[in-house]
C-alpha cells in the first residue's frame, strides 16, 4: 500500500511571517549584517508592504535577493546561534490550523514534509522543532570553509517545488491523488495541483485568482482563512474586493 503525503509550504501557510526575514533582521540587530544594509535597501521594500502598498510576492522576492547578496562571506557555523534563536524564539508563532492539521496528519501515519522559499538551515530547524518526516528549503551554497558563496538552488518557485514533490513521491512511495498539500502564494501553485486534497491558507491574490482560472483545482480546493481566534472555511468562488 503506498504511503500518504502532507506536503506544508512554511512561512506564510505554517509560520506566520517570513523565516528568512526574521534571520535577516536577527543578523543585522546583531550586527553581524551591516545595519545599513537595512535602512539604505530593505527597509522601504518591508515598509511598503506592511502599508499594503505592493504585492506579497515581489516583497519577498526582493528582500530575499538583498538578504543572498548579504550572505555572501558569511560563515554557516558562525550564524548557527542565530538560526536556532531564530526557531526558538518565533517557532510557535504559526497558524493554530497549520499547526493542528501537522498533528492530524502525524496521527494517521502520513509522511509530512516542509516544502519552503526559506533557507534550508531554517526550514530544517523547524522540521526538526515540528517532528516531521522530511524538508527542502532553498539551498544556500557553501565552500569547502563553510562560507557561503552567494550561490542558490531556489525553492520558492512553482516549478521547482513541483520537481522536490516527485522525489519525494519517488522516495517515500506516495499516492498523491490521496495525499494533501497546503501553500499560500503563487509559488505554491504545483503542490495544490499535484494533490487530491489542497489547502490554500490566507492565499495571496494573485494565487486566488489562478486557482478560479484552473477547474479541476477549483473544484477540489478549500480556502482557509485565519484572523484572530477565528477559522474560516470558503471555496474558491470567494468574491474579491
Amino acid at each position: 500500500m503506498k504511503n500518504i503525503g502532507a506536503f506544508f509550504d512554511v512561512d506564510g501557510t505554517l509560520y506566520r511571517d517570513s523565516l528568512m526575514v526574521e534571520h535577516f533582521k536577527r543578523l543585522i540587530r546583531y550586527e553581524i549584517i551591516d545595519p545599513s544594509i537595512w535602512h539604505n535597501m530593505a527597509k522601504k521594500t518591508f515598509h511598503d508592504w506592511d502599508k499594503r502598498q505592493g504585492n506579497y510576492e515581489d516583497y519577498l522576492l526582493e528582500v530575499a535577493e538583498i538578504y543572498l547578496k548579504s550572505m555572501k562571506g558569511q560563515n554557516r557555523h558562525h550564524i548557527e546561534f542565530i538560526t536556532n534563536q531564530v526557531i526558538n524564539t518565533k517557532g510557535d508563532r504559526v497558524y493554530c490550523f497549520t499547526r493542528d492539521r501537522i498533528v492530524w496528519h502525524k496521527q494517521q501515519g502520513h509522511k509530512v514534509i516542509f516544502i519552503s522559499g526559506s533557507p534550508d538551515y531554517l526550514v530544517e530547524k523547524m522540521a526538526e522543532k515540528y517532528d516531521i518526516t522530511d524538508y527542502r528549503g532553498t539551498r544556500y551554497e557553501v565552500d569547502e570553509n563553510h562560507h557561503f558563496t552567494g550561490e542558490i538552488i531556489q525553492m520558492w518557485d512553482s516549478d521547482n517545488k513541483q520537481d522536490a514533490i516527485m522525489e519525494f513521491v519517488d522516495k517515500y512511495d506516495i499516492d498523491l491523488k490521496k495525499s494533501y498539500s497546503y501553500g499560500d502564494t503563487n509559488g505554491d501553485f504545483s503542490m495544490l495541483k499535484l494533490v487530491g486534497n489542497p489547502t490554500a491558507i490566507n492565499p495571496a491574490k494573485e494565487l486566488l485568482m489562478r486557482v478560479k482560472e484552473d477547474k479541476e483545482l477549483k473544484e477540489k480546493i478549500t480556502v482557509i482563512i485565519e484572523r484572530k481566534d477565528v477559522i474560516y472555511k470558503l471555496s474558491a468562488d470567494v468574491e474579491l474586493l
